[in-house]
């Protein structure tokens, strides 16, 4: 377990890194918001306007369930696989615990996706179902993507070390998720044999399961709930366990 002392250090690695990020920016913070209404926008232009593939209600809302979660997760797995390279110097010569440096870069972008949430629930006010019961499962739903994040991030930062090309790999499988989720086409549109492959992915589980309680008003599937959990803490654990394996040999590759 960590204790004081780590639990210090991965306080500062996250003030460290929300600093560095908005230094000299005119918009601050404010961007965790602009980027996500831009594209909710320019998403909602297209497949409504021009491609009018979907008549599906409150769209906007719809897109940006799919955005919120899914811009957390591609920015947090990219800088969480970095990590350890990004910090060479400092566990080169400072006797820090290796595996503080994904979780303070994942936890670092948890900070862009509080406020975005913000903004996703102020939009389901708008345009959703309105506040229920069923928001009690939200909490539950971001600390499995977390969850979920920390675990490829401890996987990849480990491979990074000894694979400089995984950063250009975690790129291209993020472009590649960005089709494969339901962001911008409800999950209606999915063809009944692939529902249940799609339900494997905790970040297409989760943007369901968002739908559902913000559009909806429903309780997500129990099926849904379960499948989330399992394979978020079920990659934490197999990332985790990888990383500390593979941590052995950091030294002489840094």
């Amino acid at each position: 377990m960590w204790d004081g002392d780590y639990l210090f250090l991965l306080r500062n690695l996250v003030l460290k890194d929300f600093r560095t990020r908005y230094r000299n920016m005119s918009l601050g913070v404010l961007w965790s918001l602009v980027n996500p209404l831009i594209m909710m926008t320019v998403l909602t232009f297209v497949f409504t306007r021009i491609f009018p593939v979907t008549k599906t209600p409150n769209y906007p809302l719809v897109v940006l369930c799919g955005l919120v979660p899914f811009n957390f997760f591609s920015l947090a797995w990219a800088n969480g696989t970095t990590s350890i390279i990004d910090n060479a110097q400092l566990i080169k010569r400072v006797p820090v615990p290796r595996d503080v440096m994904p979780v303070a870069s994942v936890l670092g972008n948890a900070v862009h996706l509080s406020v975005q949430v913000a903004l996703l629930l102020l939009m389901a006010l708008a345009f959703g179902a309105g506040i229920n019961r069923h928001w009690v499962w939200l909490p539950v739903l971001w600390i499995c993507e977390l969850v979920f994040v920390c675990g490829c991030s401890f996987l990849c930062a480990a491979l990074d070390v000894y694979i400089r090309d995984m950063r250009y790999v975690v790129e291209s499988a993020s472009t590649v998720l960005f089709w494969l989720v339901p962001i911008f086409y409800p999950v209606t549109m999915i063809r009944p044999q692939y529902v249940t492959l799609y339900q494997f992915n905790p970040i297409t589980a989760l943007v369901m399961a968002l739908r559902y309680i913000l559009l909806d008003g429903v309780t997500p599937p129990n099926r849904l709930l379960f499948l989330l959990i399992m394979v978020s803490f079920g990659m934490l654990a197999f990332g985790w366990m990888s990383f500390r394996r593979l941590s052995h040999g950091f030294y002489n590759y840094l």
